[in-house]
């Protein structure tokens, strides 16, 4: 099917053939925007890192206890580039893959995928419910309240930007950030 680099209609493609869930969509969308806006400041490939971005969950809604696993099977049967791929199972590091994260993209998007769910659980209880308002306090707000968004793992995060050698407040500006950009798609732009 796939050739050479994948662009964002062939990873969108693939992603709607192996996933129906709208809050998988979301989440998948709020990824991508992140990836985006991470990319854009360091000056590197905005496409890469979003396409990786979108298609990092494919196989979580059908093969969940094989997470990554098919993930890899299915990008390689589509004939999708190796560091792309590389780069998608870095995101499960120690959780679903034992593929570490060393490229900057691979370490951004093991520390903000986890990220995404906290920042996107944290806007919706705001007055607001949206993205559109919020700063990193709001977040760090509820960062020890183990039973909010208790599905979240915070130590990934942390190890993510350490990693990058980010403050976590840093990290959680970046990501808001990037998720305003799609706040409209990911019902997160309020009322």
């Amino acid at each position: 099917m796939l050739s050479d680099v994948p662009t964002r209609e062939t990873a969108l493609e693939l992603f709607r053939k192996y996933n129906k869930s709208d809050s998988l969509f979301k989440h998948a969308l709020a990824v991508e925007s992140v990836m985006r806006y991470m990319a854009r400041k360091s000056g590197q490939d905005e496409e890469k890192w979003g396409v990786i971005g979108l298609i990092h969950d494919l196989d979580y809604e059908m093969y969940p206890d094989q997470h990554c696993v098919m993930t890899k099977k299915i990008l390689e049967e589509n004939r999708w580039p190796e560091e792309y791929i590389r780069a998608v199972l870095s995101h499960g590091w120690e959780l679903a893959s034992d593929v570490e994260p060393v490229t900057v993209l691979e370490k951004t998007i093991y520390a903000i995928d986890e990220l995404t769910g906290l920042v996107a659980t944290s806007a919706l209880v705001r007055p607001s419910k949206s993205v559109l308002d919020m700063e990193a306090r709001s977040v760090k707000k509820k960062w020890n309240d183990k039973k909010f968004a208790a599905g979240v793992n915070r130590s990934v995060i942390e190890k993510g930007a350490a990693m990058l050698g980010v403050n976590l407040d840093d990290l959680i500006t970046d990501c808001i950030m990037g998720m305003r950009e799609v706040a409209e798609e990911i019902g997160l732009k309020g009322g």
